[in-house]
């Protein structure tokens, strides 16, 4: 099978193209032939040596979410048939023909591929950072980065509990913001002040997605660190704020499931159409990514 593979750290030219087994699953794997596998933030920070686990072994295969059919099973999987559509998180590299996962839930039918893999990475890491702020029905979260992945999830699934959300986005995103039901403001200088003219008592807790300097402001807001999470920040830990990432498991699989079906039927929404590129534009496609070009899902469609 064709699969992207690196060799060594580096920029986007380091992915190259190869030819590798197709992966055999075992114990509770299901292997997946996949039809869309997503590009995150994630991947070109491993590949560019900047999120590196222990000591680092070549060559590295990137991508951790895929959809596509379940073509194989191993002796422990269950809940799954041959022919299934499927989508969830990739075990041994998702950009790739075939690929093996553990955390699959199932494709709605009608929903295309670019969007069902736009979900996984996103729902699991909002769905996370949710749970750990321990949010209450009638309080009010500000979601710095709300017109992004995981921004537009966190804003939905907060508000779907009873949750007042101000999202932070770009000017020229706020009516996007606004149409996943929360109260736009821009992000930067003066933020603080435009969050407290919309929640004059601040806000209980932000959830910041983008980065973008906003910790200060969030701090100034909330009066202190407690109960501010940031997944895009390097600055967190000298200002003892709270990183966290991502995961999955039962729960993130039951939940991007029930997402989808939501995303399906209109009453979720996705921030933007994929921009898609084809396995042999790895490079370009994580170029895209690293540099934030637009909005949507950077999404690798394989036939």
């Amino acid at each position: 099978m064709r699969a992207i593979a690196f060799n060594e750290f580096g920029g986007p030219e380091v992915l190259h193209v190869v030819e590798k087994p197709v992966p055999e699953p075992v114990g509770d794997e299901v292997r997946v032939a996949v039809r869309a596998a997503g590009v995150n933030p994630a991947d070109w920070k491993m590949r560019s040596g900047a999120l590196v686990f222990g000591e680092p072994k070549f060559p590295q295969y990137p991508g951790g979410e895929i959809a596509g059919f379940v073509d194989a099973l191993g002796p422990d999987a269950h809940g799954h048939a041959i022919g299934d559509q499927v989508f969830g998180w990739a075990r041994n590299g998702g950009y790739a023909e075939y690929a093996l996962s553990s955390a699959l839930a199932r494709k709605p039918e009608g929903l295309d591929w670019a969007d069902a893999v736009a979900l996984p990475v996103a729902v699991s890491t909002a769905a996370k950072v949710l749970d750990l702020l321990k949010l209450q029905a009638g309080e009010v979260l500000l979601v710095n980065g709300a017109s992004g992945a995981v921004g537009s999830m966190a804003v939905q699934l907060a508000i779907a509990e009873g949750v007042l959300v101000i999202g932070t986005a770009s000017a020229r995103n706020q009516e996007i913001v606004r149409g996943f039901g929360a109260i736009p403001t821009t992000y930067g200088d003066g933020l603080a002040d435009r969050v407290w003219a919309i929640a004059p008592h601040g806000v209980d807790a932000v959830f910041d997605t983008a980065g973008h300097g906003g910790l200060p402001a969030a701090i100034e807001l909330r009066g202190s660190t407690d109960r501010i999470i940031t997944i895009a920040d390097g600055a967190a830990a000298q200002l003892g704020v709270t990183f966290a990432s991502g995961g999955s498991g039962p729960r993130p699989v039951e939940l991007a499931e029930r997402v989808a079906e939501r995303v399906l039927t209109g009453e979720f929404r996705l921030p933007a159409p994929a921009r898609t590129f084809t396995l042999g534009e790895a490079a370009l496609a994580q170029q895209e990514m690293e540099h934030g070009r637009g909005p949507g899902k950077v999404v690798l469609l394989l036939n």
